[in-house]
């Protein structure tokens, strides 16, 4: 029970430092249209699955385990961060700023609602994602 514990807090802390101070400007190129989202999307997934990586590896001390965790993440990373970025996708929708809010219109009220039902599943995904690679640690 205390190594599920102690890996839960240091996924946490592995989700957040790589989902958001690592995270640069190049990496926000995840945005972009066509093609040119791929290059800094893999940039970001690739900062997760080196975590990962590393996080599995200390613990297991398996390569091949811990490497084919960080690919497992690098792709659902990937994938879960593109639904939620393509305009096509989950990143038609847009949040209000408080400001606008108390006069936005129905439909804008409606986009800012699916806007944070998006960004909620997504982080539910890379949670549930992490709950897998440490069940995989731990049961393997």
């Amino acid at each position: 029970m205390e190594k599920i514990f102690i890996l839960l807090v240091i996924f946490q802390l592995k989700h957040f430092v790589a989902d958001y101070p690592l995270q640069n400007a190049f990496m926000l190129g995840k945005f972009k249209d066509g093609w040119a989202f791929a290059l800094p999307l893999a940039a970001h997934a690739g900062v997760h699955a080196l975590f990962t990586f590393c996080i599995a590896f200390s613990v297991t001390n398996r390569s091949l385990l811990s490497a084919l965790l960080a690919l497992a993440d690098f792709v659902i990373h990937f994938m879960m961060d593109r639904i939620k970025a393509g305009k096509k996708y989950l990143g038609r929708f847009k949040p209000l700023t408080a400001e606008k809010f108390p006069t936005a219109s129905k439909e804008e009220k409606r986009q800012n609602e699916f806007f944070w039902w998006s960004l909620g599943f997504d982080q539910m995904i890379h949670h549930l994602t992490h709950y897998a690679i440490m069940a995989a640690i731990i049961f393997l």
